[in-house]
Order: structure tokens, then sequence, then C-alpha cells
């Protein structure tokens, strides 16, 4: 990012010591872990299952394809507009009583989502679900590393990646099985409802664990200029990135985005000015977290890229059901299971930057595999055809997730970190969006007249490319310091 000097010119109020707190006990530190892991996972799933519902809820709900794109749009929205205002918001009112207001917040906006009466009012559910995740999701990280110390943060951290990695693709499997079972005539209502015991669960347990200090900068205050630019830029930018490939880029999308740009040049100038920023302009000028935000926008283009891809080719393309198509990537999940929970354990501490190098590598063979099974088997493919190549992407991608967190914020002060949680959060959110919408073009640009073949050649495609994004991002890797840092030893 080239903001990082224009940020760091006008130091912040230095902030007050804060008063010494005992130490988290260790068993509460593990439960504070658990309330923010169910809130995550409550994200996560959310995001992935609803994807499948579009169909079932157009029939049920009527609305045209754009109606319907909404639904499914909002709240990665809604989200993403929020994420960074909620990480500084965190220092201004709390952490522990955000992520209460947000956890509060996204458990009803899910019971009102899977009680929705029409289309509208299912859109403005999904729209305040995804404001209230962005409330809850930032306080998250910095609660967890405010608990733990930090040469246990990782250990900690450690079942995180895997059980992570196996929701991403269990949220479609479940959602695929209770669509089929169509529980009470209900159809799609269940994948939302599903939030809400879990949201019950996780709200009381946060509520009695979570620590009253999470290391709040006492001194901030909300920049509502700062805020106001930041998010008409973010909404100038994620609205047409959504709209635009379904909608054929009309003009509009264009001068939106061109829009966001100068926009975010008044931010930045504004940012200069501010006394209280709205990004705490110290994490850029720290190499890790720049160089670090540039390899995560990378990654996960390509990563959102591949997920489109291999749905869209197994279930457009040769007409696998949405069930057949998560059990099918069932060893891409447990490739990244296994590699969290290695460079967790070992290796990244071990190896510093050079577990990116290694991940990288591997999620480019793992690809590149991926392209030759497509083109080799074509329309012959199956899950067992396409298990080993999957199971090589996985782990590559799965050796990335540990070290690139550790190098973003594993320095950060924990008046930074909330912040740094939020922009960590935003990049990847808009860099998905920007990932499936390029992409995603130049996927059904190739595609053309749909047939087996047009879709298994765009495949082809598509793979090779995200390939290649994967080696541009690998050559950013040496930018890194040889090992993560963190700001207490």
């Amino acid at each position: 990012m080239s903001t990082e000097q224009h940020l760091s010119s006008t130091p912040p109020e230095a902030a007050p010591p804060a008063p010494p707190t005992a130490p988290t006990p260790t068993h509460t530190a593990w439960l504070v872990l658990v309330a923010v892991f169910l809130a995550d996972l409550m994200d996560l799933v959310d995001a992935s299952v609803a994807n499948l519902a579009g169909p079932s809820i157009r029939a049920d709900l009527g609305g045209g394809q754009v109606t319907v794109q909404w639904v499914l749009s909002a709240y990665t929205a809604a989200f993403a507009l929020g994420l960074v205002t909620s990480g500084r918001l965190g220092d201004v009112l709390g952490r522990r009583r955000l992520f209460l207001i947000g956890m509060t917040g996204f458990t009803l906006t899910s019971l009102a989502c899977g009680l929705a009466p029409g289309v509208t009012f299912l859109i403005v559910a999904r729209t305040l679900q995804g404001l209230f995740g962005s409330v809850m999701i930032p306080q998250g990280l910095a609660l967890v590393k405010v608990v733990f110390p930090p040469r246990h943060l990782r250990r900690a951290l450690t079942p995180v990646g895997p059980i992570m990695g196996l929701a991403m693709v269990a949220g479609p499997i479940l959602a695929g099985w209770l669509l089929h079972l169509d529980l009470f005539g209900s159809q799609w209502r269940p994948i939302f409802l599903i939030n809400v015991p879990l949201g019950v669960v996780a709200g009381l347990l946060a509520l009695r664990v979570l620590p009253r200090e999470g290391g709040e900068d006492r001194t901030a205050r909300l920049d509502l200029t700062g805020v106001g630019l930041l998010t008409a830029a973010s909404a100038l930018l994620i609205v047409p990135l959504i709209q635009g490939r379904d909608l054929g880029w009309p003009a509009w999308t264009y001068a939106m985005m061109g829009a966001s740009v100068v926009l975010l040049a008044l931010f930045v100038a504004s940012e200069r000015r501010s006394r209280h920023p709205v990004v705490a302009p110290s994490l850029f000028r720290r190499r890790s977290f720049v160089v670090g935000l540039v390899i995560v926008a990378g990654f996960y283009a390509s990563l959102s890229a591949f997920v489109l891809v291999i749905n869209l080719v197994l279930q457009q393309g040769l007409g696998w059901s949405p069930l057949r198509t998560g059990l099918a990537l069932i060893p891409w999940a447990l490739g990244t299971a296994a590699a969290v929970l290695l460079a967790g354990a070992r290796l990244a501490e071990k190896l510093g930057r050079g577990s990116l190098h290694l991940g990288l590598a591997v999620a480019v063979a793992g690809l590149l595999g991926l392209w030759w099974t497509v083109a080799h088997w074509g329309a012959g493919i199956d899950a067992w055809r396409l298990a080993p190549a999957l199971l090589v992407a996985g782990f590559g991608s799965g050796l990335v997730f540990v070290p690139l967190v550790d190098f973003i914020i594993g320095d950060a002060t924990p008046e930074e970190v909330g912040t740094g949680a939020g922009l960590l959060n935003a990049v990847q959110q808009f860099a998905g969006a920007i990932g499936v919408a390029a992409l995603g073009t130049v996927f059904l640009a190739r595609v053309g007249h749909p047939s087996t073949r047009s879709y298994l050649s765009a495949a082809e495609l598509v793979l090779a490319i995200t390939a290649g994004l994967n080696l541009l991002t690998l050559s950013l890797v040496g930018l890194l310091p040889k090992h993560a840092r963190s700001a207490h030893g």
C-alpha cells in the first residue's frame, strides 16, 4: 500500500500507560478463545451456506435474479463496509461491549433471516446481519491476544485453523443436507436458523468470560469525517464488484470504482490531519504489516477465484449436486487443516517467511495439478481423480494462513490489534470480491455458450491464472522480515 508515508506523518496523541492488570487464568483464556471461535464459525458458515440457497429462496419468495443476488451479497457488502471502523470503535466503546452487541445482533438478525416473509425483508435482515458481524469479528482476535501471553498465543490458535478449514467445506455440505431434508417444509430457512442456538451459547459464554479490559486505547476518539469517507469509498468499490459481473459491467460500475479511488485519496488526506485517525498510523510504519496485507490480497483473490471455479465447473458444467460437490472438496479441507496444524505447531515459528515460500509453492503445484486433471480427464472427472491435486492445493494454502497472521499483527500492540484485525479482515473481503469479479468474468466469458466442454475449458484457463497469481504473490514474500516478531518479546 502506498498510504504508509501519508498515514505516518502525523502521530496520534500518546496514550497514557494502562494500569497493570492481573493475568487471565489459563482456563478462562481458553474459554475466551472458544467464545471467539464460535463467533468466527458463525460468520464463516453463514457466508458459505447462503450461496447454495439462492434457487430455493427465489422459488419460495420470488424476485428476479438481481434481487436474489442481493440476498446473497448484502451480507458480504455490509460486513466489508463495517470492518475497519468497528476495529477503531472497539477502542472507543470497549471491545467486550462491542463483541456482545455484535453477537446479540448477529443472533437476532439470523432469526429474522430465517423467518423472513419476503425478499425485501430478507435483504434488510442480511444487511444488518453483516453489519453486526463486522462489529463482532474484529474484537475477537484483539481479546484473544489480550488474554494469552505471547509465548502461548500460537499454541492457543493452533486447533482453530484446522477446524475453520473443515468448516469451510462442512458449511456447504450442511446447507446441501438441510435443503435436501426440507424440515417441516421449511426449505431454505434452517440454514439461517442454525445460527440461533450457536449464538445463544456463544453469547452467554462471552458474557461470563470476556475480560473487562481489552487493551483499548483510552485516548481514542472516533473521527467521523474519516469514517464517512472510508465507508463511502468502500461502498463505491464493493457494490460494483458484487453486481458488475452479473449485470455485464455497465458504465456506472466503472464510474463508482473511479469515485471510490477519489474518496480513498480524500480519506488519506483527512487521516494526515486527524488527531484520532481511523487507522492507527503506526501500523503502516511496519514493513511486515504493509507487505503482509499485499500478500493477503493476492492470496485471497486467488483462493476465492479457485473456490468459485471449482463450484461452477462441478455443479453447472458437470451437473453435480451441491452435496456431491461439497463432499468432493473434503480432501482440500483435510489438506488445509493438516497444514495449519503443522504450521501452527512448529513450522511457522521455525521457518518464518520460509513457511510462506513453501506454502505458496505447494499451492501452485496443487493448482497446476488441478489444471492437468481437468485437461486430461475432461468430462470423466470424478471425486477420486480430483482428490490428489485438491489435497496438495489445500495443504499449500494451509501453510500460508498462520504465518501471514503472525507477520501482519504479531507485533501489533494491544491498542493497534483491533484496527489491525479489522483491516486484515477487510482486505480479505475486498480481495475475495475482486478475485471473484475479475476471474469470474474471465471464466464466464470463456464459457460463452454453456456446455460441459466450454466449462472445462474455462476452468483450465482460470486455474492457470490463479497459479500465476500465487507465483506473483510468492515473489513478494522476500520483502518480509525473515521472522515475525512479537511486541512482547
